[in-house]
């Protein structure tokens, strides 16, 4: 069994018979009562968050899960088809579970699919990638009195970032996934 006090973001527990992703939790003890754990989870089977609150030191049973690389083959309109590098077997995943990481991945990329309970539950990304630029308007000198600013750039996967105006369509460029924004030149 696993207590509140163990909890970790990105931990797997089971509630009601419902498989939880922990996104978010504090840990709150208020002057008068008994403390409790505030959460945000993250439903498996089909993403839906929702804000729950528990007694401290309430126990759960842990969710075996594994992660398992494997490369994205392509779109299948309302399902992402991967297979595992090791084994060759191909996997359908519906498009609600690989979720919105799926904007960072291209055809043939290798990514981590998390299983929980044997049953695939969503795509894990780097918190970094490189992509090249398939398209932004050229960054004329002067457009700022700093000298910085910022325009916005397709990516080749066809994601809009801001970069800044020295970026120039073709180059590579490292984006950080977790927010969207641009970190660097690759």
């Amino acid at each position: 069994m696993i207590s509140t006090n163990q909890f970790k973001n990105g931990a797997h527990i089971e509630v009601d018979g419902t498989i939880y992703r922990i996104m978010e939790f504090q840990h709150v003890k208020p002057g008068k009562g008994g403390a409790f754990v505030r959460t945000k989870l993250r439903r498996a089977e089909d993403g839906g968050v929702i804000d729950k609150t528990f007694r401290a030191g309430e126990k759960f049973r842990p969710v075996r899960t594994e992660t398992r690389k494997m490369q994205y083959l392509y779109d299948a309109g309302d399902a992402a088809v991967f297979m595992d590098t090791r084994s060759y077997e191909q996997t359908e995943i519906p498009g609600e579970t690989a979720g919105e990481e799926m904007r960072w991945v291209l055809p043939n990329d290798e990514v981590e699919i998390l299983f929980v309970d044997e049953r695939p539950t969503g795509v894990q990304v780097a918190s970094a990638i490189e992509m090249t630029v398939s398209q932004t308007d050229p960054g004329l000198k002067g457009d700022t009195a700093s000298g910085g600013g910022t325009k916005p750039a397709t990516l080749e996967s066809g994601v809009v970032v801001q970069v800044p105006l020295f970026i120039e369509e073709g180059e590579r460029v490292r984006v950080d996934t977790r927010s969207g924004e641009y970190v660097s030149r690759a």
